[in-house]
């Protein structure tokens, strides 16, 4: 990019959407340099802006790439499709989650390995609950109300533990093996453990 064009760039973004290129610029590094390598210049520099930019809404590399996780991870949803029962939601929830998260953990993971939670001071569950968010049964909600409401559940009988467990056990394997988990792992993890917690007994 020429140095005009670049300063073009730079006076129309403004806000949320120069926050957001700051943010995927970060990203991108992560992914190519990883987090030992990343610096604030380099981020500037993939996101054709100046380092006083950067450093105007985070204190430093650790804050950037805390919020540049947290980004990802909010700009690129899983779908929670409504397949009409609730074993056909949660395959195509965890199945989703298992692919489009794999490389989501394996660069948090290797950025957690290379410094970030000594440099932050932060410990694994303040981390862990930084980067994922409040999202342990908030988006998962919505397909369990769904299987609520077609009889197939009932949530006032089931603990949040119960229910968070699918999730909880997919996460940790993308953690563990920093790679897709198999369908097969899924299937078990939903018809071996999960569903018989939680299935109404609806024989006479």
């Amino acid at each position: 990019m020429n140095p005009s064009a670049a300063a073009s760039s730079r006076q129309r973004r403004r806000g949320p959407e120069l926050e957001a290129a700051l943010l995927d610029a970060a990203w991108d590094e992560l992914v190519e340099a990883d987090y030992a390598k990343l610096t604030m210049e380099s981020v500037a520099a993939r996101a054709s802006t100046g380092i006083a930019v950067l450093y105007r809404r985070w204190a430093n590399k650790d804050q950037l790439v805390l919020a540049a996780l947290e980004h990802y991870r909010g700009s690129h949803p899983v779908e929670l499709r409504d397949t009409g029962t609730l074993r056909g939601d949660l395959l195509a929830a965890l199945n989703g989650m298992g692919q489009a998260r794999a490389a989501f953990f394996a660069i948090a993971a290797a950025a957690d390995f290379s410094g970030l939670l000594a440099s932050t001071g932060l410990t694994l569950a303040e981390a862990r609950d930084r980067i994922l968010g409040d999202q342990r049964l908030s988006r998962s909600q919505a397909i369990y109300q769904r299987a609520h409401d077609r009889g197939e559940i009932d949530l006032e009988q089931i603990p949040a533990v119960v229910l968070a467990m699918p999730f909880d056990l997919v996460r940790h394997d993308l953690l563990m093996d920093l790679k897709p988990v198999p369908p097969a792992r899924i299937e078990s993890i939903i018809d071996e453990l999960f569903l018989p917690l939680v299935q109404l007994d609806l024989t006479p």
